[in-house]
C-alpha cells in the first residue's frame, strides 16, 4: 500500500479531502474563513470559485492516505464500541504502532522509500499559495507573505529529506484524534448542562495512550550528548531536533484539553480507567527511556526515586499534574471506592503521585509559578506555543528560554488563559480535599471488611443480590457488577488497594494516617 501511495506522490498528484471531515474547531474555522492555528493546514486550505460550499483540503497521496487512516478511529466509532480490543490481534492498532515505529523511530532516521527505478526519491511537498484572498483570512499582508515565503525545513537541509513524513504523520494522528476542543469551546463545557460536542471511546483513548507512550519513547531518545551539544557547534539533525520539540510542542496543549474533557464528562465508571492511564502514562515519562526496557520490572524499579532531570518536564507540565490530580479527586469523591475497580483506579494514582521526588518537584513548579513579578508578559507566552505561519513546526522554533519560572507561567496561561486562578495543589483547599477522600477510602474499608468477615463463605455469589442492592438505575454509580464477577477475594484486594492508596495520600501530603483516621471518627460522630 505504501509503495502505491509513493509512487503516487512523485507523480505528484493533489487530493481533495473534505473539510466537514475534519474536527469541529478547525472544521469551524476554516468555515468562517479564519486561519487554523496549526501551521500544517495553512498551505492546503482550497475555496471553490463558487462560493463556500465544498469547502476541502488539497493534499498530496501520503497525506491523504494518513488522513484517512487517522479518521477511520473517529467515524468507525459504532464498529469499535464494546469490543475488546486485544493489541496481538487488531489490524489498525497494529498498523498504528508499525507506522510511528517507522516514521518516528527510537533510533536513526527514517528510511528513504524503496522505488524500482534507482535513484527515485520521494520529493517533499513544496508550498502553495493559498487560493484564499488577503481579506478572507482575516490577517495582516505581512503574516500572510511570510507565510507565501516560507519554505519547508526540508527543502533547505538536503539530509531533512524524509523529516516531513514524520512530521506529517504526527501533526495529522494529533489534530485528528485530540484537536476536538478549542480552548473557548472547553471554557464554555465547564457547565454542568452544557452538551459535549464529542465523545471519545474507550477505544479512541486506549489508541492516544499509545501515540503518547511512543512520543515519550520518542522524545527519550535524543542522548544527553546530541541534547548538550545542540547548543554548541553541533548542528542538530532535523530528527534530533524533532525529538527535542516533539512533547511541548506538538502534543502537549491538544492533550490536555483532551484529558480536561475526559475528566470532567467521562462516565462514572469503571471504562474510565482507559483515561486515567493515559494520562498516567503522560505525566510519566521517566517510564519509557529505552534503556529501560532491559531492566527488570518489579516493585524496586517501579519506586525508585524520580531522578533531578526530570524537574523541568513536571514544571512545564504542571497542570498536568496538579489540575488533572484535582479533577481526579473530584470525581474519586464522588466514586464508590467500595468498587474493586474504583479502588484500584485511586490505589494507581496515589502510588504514582507518591513517587519519591515527585511531590517535591510539583511543589517546586507551583513555588515558581506564583513567585511574584514586576511585568507578567501578556503576549510573549504565545510565542512558546505557537509556531510561526508555515508548514513546519520545526521550523518555528524559537531559541530555549532559561527562564524556568517564566517558562511555567508560559505554560499555565497559554493553556487556561490570562484570567485563570490557579488552585494550589499544595494549598489548604486541596489538603482538605484529601482528608475528605480519606475519610472515604475508611468508611469503604470498614464496608468491604464487614462484607468479607460477615460472608466469607459467599465465594463468587452476588454480593450485591445479597444485600438487595443491584439496581437498574444506569445513572447509579454502582450496578453490582463489579463485585458480582469478582466476589470474595476481590472484597480482600479492595481492602488492601485502599489502605496503600491512604497511605501514599498521607505521604504525598504529608498527613499523619492517624489524623486521617481520627477525622473519620469526628465527622461519623
Amino acid at each position: 500500500m505504501m509503495k502505491l501511495v509513493y509512487k503516487l506522490q512523485v507523480e505528484e498528484y493533489r487530493y481533495d479531502f473534505p473539510v466537514s471531515f475534519l474536527p469541529g474547531p478547525v472544521r469551524a474555522s476554516i468555515q468562517e474563513r479564519v486561519l487554523p492555528e496549526c501551521p500544517f493546514y495553512h498551505n492546503k486550505i482550497q475555496f471553490p470559485s463558487s462560493g463556500g460550499l465544498g469547502l476541502h483540503l488539497s493534499l498530496n497521496a501520503f497525506e491523504y492516505f494518513m488522513f484517512h487512516f487517522a479518521i477511520f478511529l473517529i467515524i468507525q466509532r459504532n464498529f469499535l464500541t464494546g469490543q475488546v480490543c486485544n493489541y496481538s490481534d487488531n489490524a489498525y492498532y497494529i498498523l498504528v504502532e508499525k507506522y510511528l515505529n517507522w516514521f518516528l523511530p527510537i533510533e536513526g532516521n527514517v528510511p528513504p522509500p524503496n522505488f524500482s527505478n534507482p535513484g527515485g526519491a520521494v520529493p517533499s511537498p513544496a508550498p502553495r499559495s493559498p487560493s484564499i484572498s488577503l481579506t478572507s483570512y482575516g490577517t495582516s499582508p505581512s503574516l500572510l507573505k511570510r507565510h507565501i515565503s516560507h519554505q519547508h525545513l526540508v527543502n533547505a537541509d538536503p539530509a531533512a529529506q524524509e523529516i516531513w513524513r514524520s512530521e506529517t504523520l504526527l501533526q495529522i494522528f494529533v489534530e485528528m484524534w485530540l484537536h476536538h476542543y478549542s480552548l473557548e469551546m472547553y471554557h464554555k463545557m465547564q457547565s454542568p448542562h452544557a452538551k459535549e460536542s464529542f465523545q471519545p471511546t474507550e477505544e479512541h483513548v486506549l489508541l492516544v495512550r499509545v501515540l503518547v507512550k511512543h512520543l515519550h519513547a520518542f522524545a527519550n531518545s535524543l542522548r544527553p550528548e546530541q541534547s548538550a551539544s545542540s547548543t554548541h557547534s553541533h548542528t542538530p539533525s532535523p530528527m534530533e531536533e524533532l525529538k527535542r520539540i516533539v512533547i511541548q510542542r506538538f502534543i502537549q496543549p491538544k492533550l490536555y484539553i483532551f484529558l480536561q474533557h475526559c475528566f470532567g464528562h467521562w462516565p462514572l465508571d469503571a471504562s474510565f480507567r482507559a483515561v486515567l492511564e493515559m494520562w498516567l502514562s503522560y505525566v510519566q515519562p521517566w517510564r519509557y527511556v529505552p534503556e529501560r526496557s532491559a531492566s527488570p520490572v518489579g516493585n524496586e524499579t517501579q519506586n525508585r526515586a524520580v531522578p533531578e532531570k526530570w524537574a523541568s518536564f513536571v514544571q512545564e507540565n504542571l497542570l498536568m499534574y496538579t489540575k488533572l490530580f484535582l479533577r481526579y479527586l473530584n470525581r474519586a469523591i464522588r466514586s464508590d471506592l467500595v468498587s474493586p475497580k474504583n479502588a484500584l483506579m485511586l490505589f494507581r494514582v496515589a502510588k504514582v503521585f507518591s513517587q519519591p521526588n515527585l511531590p517535591e518537584m510539583i511543589q517546586k513548579g507551583e513555588q515558581l509559578l506564583l513567585e511574584p513579578e514586576p511585568v507578567m508578559p501578556h503576549r510573549q507566552h504565545r510565542l512558546l506555543m505557537s509556531p510561526s505561519l508555515g508548514g513546519s513546526f520545526l521550523s518555528s522554533w524559537q531559541p530555549p528560554i532559561t527562564d524556568t519560572s517564566f517558562k511555567i507561567k508560559s505554560h499555565v496561561y497559554s493553556l487556561e488563559g490570562q484570567d485563570f486562578q490557579y488552585t494550589q495543589m499544595f494549598g489548604s483547599e486541596t489538603r482538605n480535599l484529601v482528608l475528605r477522600l480519606a475519610q472515604l477510602i475508611i468508611q469503604a474499608k470498614q464496608t468491604a471488611k464487614s462484607l468479607s468477615d460477615q460472608y466469607p463463605d459467599m465465594g463468587s455469589q452476588s454480593l450485591f443480590s445479597w444485600f438487595g442492592l443491584n439496581s437498574p438505575d444506569h445513572n447509579n454509580t454502582y450496578t453490582g457488577n463489579d463485585l458480582d464477577e469478582a466476589g470474595y477475594d476481590s472484597i480482600r484486594k479492595t481492602d488492601e488497594h485502599l489502605e496503600k492508596a491512604l497511605e501514599y495520600l498521607c505521604q504525598v501530603f504529608r498527613v499523619s494516617m492517624c489524623i486521617s483516621y481520627c477525622s473519620y471518627v469526628q465527622t461519623d460522630d
